[in-house]
């Protein structure tokens, strides 16, 4: 499928440019001894698993359904999204504690243009990484995808800020280095935890959201001939959800063209809403005033 080949060539870009800017990071960051350069090159290192993670992931969750798994291996997407969100968790320890330290014994770094350079060269290419990430998380609603564009976001604002530092640092100034650190790992933390919120609650079987099941009510309420919906539930499958109702039509009506209502419904739905997967009508009888004497 389109949508799965696109995101695995944005995982590979993902995984080369990121090796780029954790070589050059890790050794400018080391020959200068910069704090907030080798937490950045933390980031890298932490990216590159992302990348790795959305291969993976984008692989299994491509596979079709089966005799194991009748609904796909969609979810696929959200175990790996989770995975990525608790490495980053621990990797924000490493980042911060090197910060902090740097921060009790003052230690000042050799300024290098190089870390300008550095600076400018990442924030291009996390910027152009951003635009066709952000775009392929918009187009086809995968939370891999948008976690990896959320990174490239993250990388060009930390990355400014530390592009600050380093030309205080120029001026100097030097304990903006350790805080710049620290705010590096306060920001993959946020970042992380959001990550996390969001697969598990796919994992959980979150409902469908509200904007999507008032799509679905009003394709509903467009029938006439559908007197009441009761008993609405959704179970995500990967990046869609299939959601399964009752409806209560006219206990007069043969059995054929309560059930082509429903079936008409169903295509409907599969048309009108993109977040929905399956749909799966149960249709109940109903008598109405008319036919009570």
């Amino acid at each position: 499928m389109e949508r799965y080949e696109k995101i695995k060539k944005a995982s590979i870009l993902g995984i080369v440019g990121n090796v780029f800017l954790l070589v050059i990071k890790a050794i400018v960051g080391f020959m200068t001894h910069s704090q907030s350069m080798i937490a950045d090159a933390s980031n890298s290192a932490g990216d590159i698993f992302s990348s790795l993670m959305t291969f993976i992931g984008n692989r299994i969750s491509s596979r079709p359904r089966d005799k194991d798994h009748n609904l796909g291996h969609g979810k696929a997407d959200y175990v790996y999204s989770m995975l990525i969100s608790l490495v980053m968790m621990v990797m924000c320890y490493d980042v911060c504690k090197g910060a902090i330290k740097s921060l009790i014994v003052k230690g000042e770094y050799e300024f290098s243009f190089w870390l300008i350079v550095v600076c400018f060269t990442t924030i291009a290419v996390k910027f152009g990484l951003f635009l066709y990430t952000h775009y392929l998380s918009k187009k086809y609603n995968s939370i891999l995808i948008e976690a990896n564009a959320m990174d490239h976001r993250n990388d060009c604002i930390i990355t400014t800020c530390n592009l600050i530092a380093n030309i205080c640092a120029l001026n100097g100034i030097y304990f903006i280095d350790g805080i710049v650190g620290i705010g590096i790992s306060v920001w993959i933390f946020i970042t992380a935890v959001d990550i996390f919120k969001k697969s598990y609650d796919v994992l959980m079987d979150k409902s469908v959201s509200k904007e999507t099941k008032e799509k679905v009510y009003r394709i509903i309420n467009s029938h006439e001939e559908i007197k009441k919906v009761k008993h609405f539930n959704s179970t995500p499958v990967g990046y869609r959800y299939q959601v399964s109702f009752t409806i209560y039509v006219d206990g007069s009506m043969s059995t054929y063209d309560s059930h082509k209502i429903a079936d008409d419904l169903e295509k409907e739905i599969a048309e009108k809403v993109e977040e929905i997967y399956l749909t799966v009508i149960h249709v109940n009888p109903i008598k109405l005033e008319k036919d009570i004497k």
